[in-house]
């Protein structure tokens, strides 16, 4: 008999990253969002950002600098193509999920299933439920997403051993026009003491911003689907901004051994009417 993988992912992370319950869930990313600096002048709506993955209480501030960009753009994003390294299971390119939808307290995201299935002739694109079971990479921004966006479907990608243009491909593959946001999880440095990790996360900062495509996993854990992004940036003109940095010593730990967290956002260059 065929094995039918289950049509859900549950949550793997509830409890223990963010809120397992779904009212303190709902207040936590509230409060959140309701903290974030309010920004000057209006600027184009991001087409892309890089957003941190640890638990709220350490990176939540930060993602909610990111995420509450969103929140004009709530009834334009329909779909959500969430990149994020692997942590726990090894696996050779990008791997997709078996499953019609992804399921935190705050209810069922659905897949775009005909999207995952248009990357299957990609080499670098291989089928895993083992590679998002207990993953926590994507898991966290989804109750940002369920909370400043409408109806919007996923596209799951968790990165493993692959190039930047192999992920640059898929990206440009799924990249569509305004309805498509492309969110890259990834935190900096892991445990240097504070000051130590602040050097090395504006150097991480800058070597963003400036688009560079030679990143590696001891600057940020997502360094993978970061160069991707990049490499894909640096083609189509895309205009970088860093809306926070700072690390664990700043919100919730000590200062000894302090994780860094980053949030960027991408924006396509104006389109002029002639």
């Amino acid at each position: 008999m065929e094995h039918q993988s289950p049509a859900i992912r549950p949550p793997a992370v509830a409890g223990l990253f963010y809120p397992a319950a779904a009212a303190e869930l709902e207040q936590t990313v509230g409060a959140l969002l309701a903290a974030a600096p309010a920004g000057g002048a209006p600027r184009a709506a991001p087409k892309a950002m890089i957003v941190p993955h640890a638990g709220y209480i350490y990176s939540g501030p930060t993602a909610a600098r990111a995420y509450a960009l969103l929140q004009p753009l709530r009834s334009r994003i329909h779909r959500v193509v969430l990149l994020g390294p692997t942590h726990r299971v090894a696996v050779r390119g990008l791997a997709l999920p078996d499953v019609d939808s992804f399921r935190t307290p705050l209810g069922d995201i659905p897949l775009d299933r005909p999207a995952m299935a248009a990357l299957r002739d990609l080499p670098q694109v291989v089928i895993s439920d083992a590679a998002h079971a207990r993953e926590h990479s994507l898991e966290v921004h989804l109750p940002f997403l369920q909370t400043v966006l409408g109806d919007f479907t996923l596209i799951p990608l968790a990165v493993g051993d692959a190039s930047a243009a192999e992920v640059a491909q898929v990206l440009r593959r799924l990249w569509g026009g305004d309805e498509t946001l492309v969110i890259i999880s990834s935190d900096l440095s892991h445990f240097h003491r504070y000051a130590d990790a602040q050097a090395l996360d504006r150097s991480t900062a800058a070597a963003i911003l400036e688009l560079r495509t030679d990143l590696d996993h001891a600057q940020a854990c997502g360094a993978t689907p970061v160069c991707g992004l990049t490499l894909l940036a640096r083609e189509l003109g895309l205009e970088s901004e860093l809306i926070d940095l700072c690390n664990s010593g700043d919100t919730c730990g000590d200062k000894d051994r302090v994780v860094g967290y980053a949030s960027f956002a991408f924006r396509e260059p104006a389109r002029h009417e002639h």
